[in-house]
């Protein structure tokens, strides 16, 4: 600072060559306008040594919310209620259990509501846009203006769409009505899993723990490569920390490892459930299950499994990786591409996404296959795509049906218990605000239902995936015993004496499959 401005800021009796040599400088010298400061291990970077300095932050924080009138209103009110909170937020979990147990005796019901609710939905809508038309061309006249005509034009074209999308709702209704009674048979038997492998309900939450120790120990790495490189001092007279040479490139080989890593541990949850199921479907005595099925398929997972896993994972990354850049790119573009530029960003965007959901529905199913075979990643992935597609109008059924079955589950426990808080939260309508410990109740609820949910879905694929292998592995003559449950029995019974009377005689139902090992592998 001398230097520069030629100002003496410490006692004249120190020379100003002796500013930062002499001892006598922390005496002679006015203390610098920076708290006293110590280097973190590691990270390269100055805290404040002194703990008032964390103090004053806080108050200052404290000083925020007090100011804060709405703020303050809002904490107050979910400290008051936090009580409620967590008897909401148990009920959620109770109220999720509940249904995953009677769901098997609920889901022909549901089924059949929601078929009745979308022939009458589609059926009224019809016949309402057919009713508007025919009012408005009985009431026009001959001076009507070129609107009123437009507006008899276009409700014609929407009266004949909504005609031809109720025909061809019919028509697969008509073809699908079958297979509807196999999501029922699946859905039924997949309660019988969870009642025989309790423990799978938990999975969500051992997977969601591992991911977060996994996300902390990426964020520390991810502060280390932030310091990472030599110090050179800015334009400005500050330092800082620049690299150089390979290690310019670890934050995209650090941001791979995070996306590959974390679809890693996705999968493994995948196949942990996929191997149980299997233990449990192909154990003709259930009385003879092993004594823990699930840590059973984590230790043929580990011994056998990973590289299956790992690939799985990795392809996933493969895609999801280009969709990030340009879901970037769009952002960065915002306002200045033009329309044909942003049409194709977003089309892209778009196919990315379908061909990622489509790749981890054939990846779930390829390590259904390898718990089944013990094969290799691409041959499993081969089998499972020969099953799906020979029987894509049964996967159809299952993912469609069976898909707005979860969701209606989730959306009744949501609605449950926000009721539930609506009408506990009311007692304290006049010191309470609502509005966050209702969002905080049903955003939990949510992702309870969410969680105990999707691991319903993935048992329902799972035993589909072993249905079909039993149907073509097996008849039901003796010494080729079927393995599955009475339900799923009775639907193959049904299906051949209703192909009987048509005419085409038994057996038809194993036909329809093909093996995805040979009968000597068998």
């Amino acid at each position: 600072f001398f230097l520069s401005t030629g100002s003496n800021l410490c006692s004249y009796e120190l020379q100003p060559s002796e500013y930062t040599t002499d001892p006598r400088a922390a005496k002679l010298c006015p203390k610098y306008p920076v708290p006293e400061s110590a280097p973190i291990p590691f990270f390269h970077r100055c805290a404040p040594v002194n703990i008032s300095c964390y103090a004053k932050f806080a108050e200052a924080l404290i000083t925020f919310v007090s100011d804060s009138s709405v703020l303050h209103r809002l904490i107050s009110g979910v400290m008051t209620s936090k009580e409620i909170i967590m008897g909401l937020c148990l009920l959620s979990l109770v109220l999720s259990m509940i249904l995953m147990v009677i769901i098997r005796y609920i889901s022909r019901v549901l089924v059949w509501i929601l078929t009745i609710l979308v022939i009458l939905g589609s059926l009224g809508g019809t016949g309402v846009l057919w009713w508007l038309y025919a009012k408005q061309r009985m009431s026009a006249t001959a001076d009507e203006t070129q609107i009123a005509k437009d507006n008899l034009q276009a409700l014609l074209i929407y009266a004949i769409s909504a005609t031809v999308f109720t025909v061809i709702l019919f028509l697969i209704m008509l073809i699908m009505r079958k297979r509807v009674a196999l999501t029922i048979a699946l859905f039924h038997v997949a309660g019988k899993v969870f009642i025989h492998l309790p423990l799978l309900v938990f999975q969500p939450f051992w997977t969601f723990f591992v991911l977060i120790l996994f996300w902390t120990y990426w964020i520390t790495v991810l502060l280390f490569l932030g310091t990472t490189g030599s110090p050179v001092p800015n334009e400005e007279g500050f330092v800082e920390f620049r690299m150089v040479g390979p290690l310019k490139y670890m934050w995209w080989y650090h941001v791979v490892g995070l996306i590959w890593i974390s679809e890693f541990i996705l999968a493994c949850q995948q196949m942990t459930v996929a191997g149980a199921v299997v233990t449990y479907y192909f154990t003709r005595e259930k009385r003879n299950l092993p004594f823990m099925p699930i840590l059973a398929s984590v230790n043929r997972l580990v011994c056998y499994h990973l590289g299956t896993v790992a690939k799985g994972s990795f392809i996933i990354t493969l895609v999801k990786i280009p969709r990030m850049i340009l879901m970037y790119i769009h952002t960065q573009l915002k306002g200045k591409e033009n329309a044909c530029a942003r049409c194709m960003l977003k089309a892209c965007i778009c196919c990315l996404w379908c061909l990622e959901k489509c790749l981890t529905y054939l990846n779930q199913n390829a390590y259904t296959a390898t718990a089944i075979n013990s094969t290799n990643f691409c041959t499993s992935a081969k089998d499972a795509f020969v099953i799906l597609v020979e029987n894509a109008l049964r996967v159809a059924a299952i993912n469609t049906v069976g898909d707005f079955m979860l969701f209606l589950g989730k959306v009744l426990i949501v609605c449950s218990t926000g009721l539930a808080g609506i009408m506990l939260l009311n007692y304290q309508r006049d010191y309470t605000i609502w509005v966050l410990p209702l969002i905080i109740v049903c955003l939990f609820a949510f992702l309870v239902a969410h969680c105990f949910l999707s691991i319903y879905e993935m048992v329902v694929d799972v035993l589909f995936l072993c249905f079909a292998i039993d149907t073509k592995y097996n008849d039901g003559s003796p010494g080729r015993e079927f393995y599955m449950d009475k339900v799923l029995m009775e639907f193959v019974e049904n299906s051949r004496k209703s192909m009987k009377e048509a005419g085409r005689g038994g057996g038809a139902e194993g036909r329809e499959l093909k093996p995805m090992v040979g009968a000597d592998e068998e």
